[in-house]
């Protein structure tokens, strides 16, 4: 006999991202500063640890100290904006590179990498005509 479990998910807490030791302050810039998202106080047992967390529109970014790095180049974030295309400007003018990708139905989305050469997607459904 199967049990069924009653269970829903609510929705995405957070994503964490892997970043070199002293790597907070490139991450500050980066997420803080480019994209203006609010850096978050960790509870003292973690901020030990090093690492730095934001937040931005409801979306949590915990970017933590991984002693031997190495960047993601192809899991990622998938993270739904407004104004996808001021953000590609906005990341292009920090000195960002930006690569658009048609590949998703239904979707404008590109491709960056964060300071450390982690790959992050940002997509915005597409406007009907």
């Amino acid at each position: 006999m199967t049990h069924a479990f009653v269970f829903s998910f609510s929705r995405l807490h957070h994503v964490q991202l892997a970043i070199p030791a002293d790597g907070e302050e490139a991450g500050r810039k980066f997420w803080g500063e480019t994209l203006g998202m609010a850096e978050m106080l960790k509870p003292p047992e973690l901020a030990a640890r090093g690492g730095c967390w934001f937040d931005g529109g409801g979306i949590e970014v915990h970017l933590g100290v991984e002693p031997d790095f190495s960047p993601s180049h192809k899991a990622h974030p998938g993270i739904l904006v407004t104004g996808l295309h001021d953000l590609a400007a906005q990341l292009e003018a920090a000195g960002t590179t930006v690569t658009w990708d048609a590949l998703m139905p239904g979707y404008d989305r590109f491709y960056a990498n964060d300071p450390f050469g982690n790959r992050l997607e940002f997509l915005e459904p597409r406007r009907r005509s």
